[in-house]
């Protein structure tokens, strides 16, 4: 193999530089030709495909977003689509490709696969919802971010003795909410994993009243309701008037924390090195604290979940 690519896909993450640093300068290091794909799968499509050198992911590792620039592409779904994605790296005769991105991304990386083009998928996603890693790129930002929003909100709300209720991102994953309740001290967190029950909230928010408490932080995941939603059926249930905060896309922002850059450049390295060994259909992750690769299909199947402990742990310590 001496050519290979890189794109990125999808919603962006936190890491996504550091990782398409660490693919082009291990590339290098190995002595491959490597090329960025920008704009995604549609870029590929277009044929929007460059040489990068050392040079070309300086001074990227500490940035958010990426520089390759992501999108989504419904034509890439049909075979007609594909098919011409395919001429595009054959014609300049570019060997493996490296996607980096959530679950759509690795579909297409899949479906590429097993039409003749080897491909490697690096887990990008703030959402944490990739089966067979413990840790996807972006997470780690993610959550600090939501937790310095939430210590922030406290403040306010301790000021004006309210009720806050915070909407975080994480689509049908409660990861990003859980992880980041249990770190800010949230009263209930509301998962898509979980049923709810507004009346255990009612309770909940009557026993801090009880003892004292004057104000209360609710988290609940973007894919369980809306904040608003939540608000409504506190107000018709009990009366209760709460404030809400919607986080939205500042989550997927800033720059990387040193765990999301550690981790994008150990998955970028070892995604150039499993092409090197000739595999196909794969996706680089950790588990247990150790890089590791296993097949794409893998993906595919019932997502292991959350941490149940993590869960049972949070309502403890709330009461």
């Amino acid at each position: 193999m001496k050519k290979i690519a890189v794109l990125t896909s999808g919603g962006d993450a936190p890491g996504m530089n550091a990782a398409i640093r660490a693919v082009v300068r291990k590339g290098i290091f190995e002595g491959l030709d490597v090329f960025g794909v920008y704009n995604g799968y549609q870029g590929l499509i277009e044929g929007k495909i460059e040489r990068l050198d050392a040079g070309s992911v300086g001074d990227i590792i500490q940035k958010g977003g990426t520089m390759l620039h992501s999108s989504r592409c419904p034509e890439f779904k049909t075979p007609e689509g594909r098919a011409e994605g395919v001429r595009q790296l054959s014609e300049r005769g570019i060997e493996g490709l490296i996607v980096i991105g959530g679950d759509g991304s690795y579909r297409g990386a899949q479906a590429l696969s097993q039409e003749g083009v080897p491909c490697v998928g690096v887990p990008g996603t703030i959402d944490n919802d990739i089966n067979g890693t413990d840790y996807t790129l972006g997470f780690d930002t993610a959550l600090n971010t939501v937790i310095d929003a939430i210590d922030k909100i406290r403040d306010t709300a301790t000021s004006h003795e309210r009720t806050f209720i915070i909407e975080v991102m994480g689509r049908d994953a409660g990861d990003l909410a859980l992880w980041a309740g249990v770190a800010g001290g949230a009263e209930s967190i509301l998962i898509p994993e979980k049923p709810h029950d507004v009346d255990e909230i009612i309770t909940r928010l009557r026993q801090g009243t009880g003892r004292g408490k004057k104000h209360s932080i609710l988290i609940v995941a973007e894919g369980v309701m809306t904040a608003q939603d939540l608000a409504e059926k506190l107000k018709e249930a009990e009366g209760i008037e709460t404030r809400v905060s919607v986080l939205g896309h500042i989550q997927r922002g800033g720059s990387p924390t040193g765990r999301d850059r550690v981790l994008a450049s150990k998955f970028g390295a070892r995604a150039v090195e499993v092409l090197l060994e000739g595999r196909a259909g794969v996706a680089v992750g950790m588990r247990n604290h150790a890089v590791i690769d296993y097949p794409l299909t893998e993906v595919f199947s019932r997502r292991e979940g959350m941490e149940d402990g993590l869960y049972e742990l949070s309502k403890e310590l709330s009461i």
